[in-house]
């Protein structure tokens, strides 16, 4: 218990931190160059989810990283549509996808895929450590 309790962790800062350097980076299209980025505290525990796929890192470890990549990016699109679903029921969802004309539900947007791609490969390098010799 305490290792996936250190893993949430260590997943939820990830996150955090991929979040508000994207977020700051994505100023720049609106000519905003002080690089704010943000986030919020709800995103801690979904990002910190990521602790669950421990399992399927290891099982996946062999396979072609286009198949890892694309798992992983499914994956993290499910937990978004399930958590920002959630969340908007109670209307504490932090994010609106609605302006993107690829929205589902309003809580993803399949143009970020190559970006979950990413950080689930980012996800899997912090979980899972090389085998020892």
């Amino acid at each position: 218990m305490h290792k996936f309790l250190n893993n949430f962790v260590r997943c939820g800062i990830l996150g955090w931190c991929l979040e508000i350097i994207f977020t700051a980076i994505n100023k720049i299209r609106r000519r905003q160059f002080s690089l704010q980025g943000n986030t919020s505290v709800w995103m801690f525990p979904i990002y910190g989810c990521a602790a669950l796929l421990t399992p399927i890192f290891r099982f996946m470890k062999n396979k072609p990283l286009l198949v890892r990549g694309l798992t992983y990016m499914s994956m993290i699109f499910s937990m978004e549509f399930i958590s920002g679903s959630l969340l908007r029921r109670k209307s504490l969802c932090p994010w609106d996808y609605s302006r993107s004309k690829w929205n589902i539900g309003q809580v993803i947007r399949l143009d970020f895929a190559p970006y979950w791609f990413g950080a689930g490969l980012l996800f899997e390098k912090l979980l899972t450590k090389p085998e020892e010799d």
